[in-house]
């Protein structure tokens, strides 16, 4: 049978471009983003350190362009094509504006990544993870959140919507498809991730950013669990971050 495959959706230089490569040790990894330029750096990293990458452009948000990437796909791995780990780690539109100012499109503008992008990526995905060529360990579903999804912040309102629906997305799946095999899993990510566009930020504080290669670490606990002890929300924060 063919090895499963795990993919990636925001496969940038940060969270997303982390767990590509942890997964890549144990997976071959497709990594979906929407620009070809975005994603070729990571794709080659991989290969380079021995792993099996593909990077396909796509826009998530898009029924018709998520059917496209998974039919090339499965060109890709063939008709046997299963999926161990998916992970939805693409960043929601972050506007802070004062409600009363907020447009409607303005306030909508963070549902179609947040959550029309992971309803696409899921409905896609979840299909190849209930076949009989699982992998060692349960198929995983894992949705990157934010602390938004636990409380709105003032000016945050569009923001909040979309984590609060994201995780609800998550626990409504994990409760649907963990009673057949799949682990659906949600990890608010509360602080600042070091990468270098926040290189400016805290530099006061030592250690005060979340590292992505630690993120991917807990991407990669939650798929290793076993059906017996499943953990649907994990949460990561710097020790002095405040919450």
């Amino acid at each position: 049978m063919p090895k499963p495959v795990a993919i990636i959706a925001g496969a940038g230089p940060g969270t997303g471009g982390a767990v590509a490569r942890r997964f890549a040790k144990a997976y071959p990894v497709v990594l979906l983003a929407r620009s070809q330029l975005s994603l070729d750096p990571l794709v080659h990293d991989i290969t380079q350190s021995g792993g099996s990458a593909i990077g396909i452009p796509t826009d998530v948000t898009s029924s018709s362009s998520m059917s496209s990437t998974m039919e090339q796909i499965k060109t890709k791995f063939g008709p046997d094509l299963s999926i161990a780990a998916a992970i939805y780690n693409v960043a929601s539109k972050f506007i802070r504006k004062p409600f009363l100012e907020q447009s409607p499109e303005e306030f909508l503008e963070s549902l179609e990544p947040s959550i029309k992008g992971a309803f696409n990526f899921a409905q896609a995905t979840l299909p190849l993870m209930l076949n009989e060529n699982r992998g060692q360990y349960p198929p995983t579903l894992i949705f990157t959140g934010a602390t938004a999804a636990l409380k709105g912040s003032s000016g945050l309102s569009g923001f909040a919507m979309s984590k609060f629906g994201i995780r609800a997305l998550s626990q409504s799946l994990a409760r649907e498809f963990g009673p057949k095999g799949v682990h659906a899993s949600h990890a608010i990510i509360d602080g600042i991730i070091d990468t270098e566009k926040t290189k400016g930020y805290s530099q006061d504080i030592p250690d005060s950013k979340i590292d992505p290669k630690w993120i991917a670490e807990s991407y990669w606990f939650l798929h290793t669990q076993p059906k017996t002890s499943f953990t649907h929300e994990i949460d990561l924060r710097p020790y002095s971050e405040k919450w």
